[in-house]
């Protein structure tokens, strides 16, 4: 129960969250109440909408409610609304949209078009500075406010108005000398749709675990959790450099390069890709995609067949759904990894995951699990995650501080501790400045509990890793 001393604490921070960021901030509140995810809109691009139509603090009123579901219903289509809207364009219409855009090149041709897939439309006719404007819409594609016209050739676009946020990653980490350790911890979770106060401290430092993949390149790790504790709706709504894959047929084209039309993969085009339900996911062809995730896992190339080569820094999720007992531990036969697809609990590819997140200690969430007070806003706040990434001198003090101790150290543990350390670093500590204990407490302790998960599994599927030192301890020097 919310007492009138922590109500006090929360308006504080809220406060502080508003002055400090100014314009960067959102009542958490009012996205669930405008309705607008219903309408397939993610939460980054729900909350500067909101921004943009209705800014302002507290709970959404009935009148700015109704503004908000006028405004959408008037330019947001629904899956139905393919048909109506191609035939406005052919009675001569101007059309107004907030959707989805994604440029592609054919280089045959000498063209480029655009791509609104919620809308059917694959080859609209684009301006020529649009994509040297905006060059995410070559890459992963960019929300945002289209006009389209029938010019009777077929269908252009006549203007873009991209929604994106504007993120100086120095004045970020200077932000967070204003906040105490505390505050900023309630800041981040709260950024990302959680209420604080409903988790344990050890439940709030795996929740910030899975911002991981966004500060640090090429961090791959793996989640298992029973249904309910929002592991993929948080992937979903942070940014559109996260890419969800959840259902359908995964294939090595999908992920690497199609070496037909040399179009790359999801993994050269976006920061994080999430497999979801992993267990449940159609794998073509999976001994070839388990050898390209070998490679690309080791050493951030990707490749197929030898035809074409590239390097990314994508990081690798892959999410899978576990059965807890009535005690709330896993049930398993052999290993943790069974949930996963057999060809997937190779050791020589589960080596390569830097982290094992234990979601099923992450109680399910309720409704008061969801925050009810200022956060970041998703579109601000996935941008300065992912601008975290090029800090390397909090990499740098992570190398230089961790490693391992003990008769026989397993080298690649130590790359894992030390990446996984660095990612909690800049999610709490992006400042750099943090005390020994904060140190141990908040980053190396988690790095070795992820990574000791992961060692277990190699530790018991493989007898060649028995060579090494089971438990993982490090010194801090």
């Amino acid at each position: 129960m919310t007492t009138a001393g922590s109500m006090d604490a929360i308006e504080a921070l809220a406060d502080k969250a508003e002055a400090t960021f100014r314009g960067l901030v959102i009542d958490k509140r009012r996205l669930p109440m405008s309705q607008l995810q219903k309408r397939g809109v993610p939460a980054y691009v729900g909350e500067w909408l909101l921004d943009t139509l209705v800014p302002g603090r507290g709970l959404l009123t009935p009148e700015e409610a109704q503004k908000v579901r006028e405004w959408a219903a008037r330019y947001i289509p629904g899956p139905g609304d393919q048909e109506i809207i191609k035939h406005r364009l052919l009675q001569g219409e101007t059309i107004k949209v907030l959707t989805p855009l994604q440029v592609e090149v054919n280089l045959n041709r000498g063209t480029r078009y655009g791509k609104l897939s919620l809308l059917g439309i694959y080859d609209a006719a684009i301006s020529e500075d649009l994509p040297t404007l905006y060059p995410d819409l070559l890459r992963q594609g960019m929300w945002g406010v289209i006009e389209l016209v029938n010019t009777g050739d077929g269908v252009a676009i006549q203007s873009f108005r991209p929604m994106q946020a504007t993120i100086n990653v120095r004045l970020f980490k200077e932000a967070r000398r204003a906040f105490t350790r505390d505050e900023w911890l309630r800041l981040m979770l709260i950024s990302m749709g959680y209420a604080p106060e409903a988790f344990t401290e050890a439940e709030q430092i795996l929740l910030l675990a899975r911002l991981l993949p966004l500060v640090q390149k090429n961090l791959h790790l793996i989640e298992l959790a029973p249904k309910a504790t929002g592991k993929s709706y948080f992937f979903e709504n942070i940014s559109p450099r996260v890419r969800l894959v959840s259902g359908g047929n995964v294939t090595p084209a999908v992920l690497f390069v199609n070496n037909a039309t040399g179009q790359w993969g999801l993994l050269a085009r976006y920061a994080v890709v999430v497999l979801d339900e992993v267990q449940t996911l159609k794998f073509e062809r999976p001994e070839e995609v388990v050898g390209g995730l070998k490679g690309y896992l080791a050493n951030g190339k990707l490749t197929r067949g030898g035809l074409h080569e590239t390097s990314s820094d994508c990081s690798f999720v892959m999410l899978a759904n576990i059965r807890l007992d009535e005690n709330q531990h896993p049930i398993v036969n052999r290993v943790l990894v069974e949930h996963l697809p057999q060809f997937l609990q190779e050791t020589a590819f589960l080596d390569r995951i830097k982290g094992l997140l234990p979601g099923w200690k992450i109680r399910k969430l309720s409704k008061d699990a969801f925050a009810t007070s200022v956060g970041l806003k998703a579109d601000f706040f996935g941008d300065a995650l992912l601008a975290l990434r090029d800090d390397l001198e909090i990499d740098q003090y992570c190398a230089r501080r961790i490693r391992l101790r003990g008769a026989r150290p397993y080298t690649r543990n130590e790359g894992a501790i030390q990446a996984i350390a660095a990612g909690m670093m800049k999610i709490l500590f992006p400042h750099g400045e943090v005390t020994d204990w904060e140190f141990e407490h908040y980053c190396v302790a988690p790095a070795r509990e992820l990574r000791q998960l992961v060692w277990d599994q190699l530790y018991q599927l493989d007898g060649e890793y028995r060579q090494w030192d089971y438990r993982i301890d490090c010194d801090i020097i």
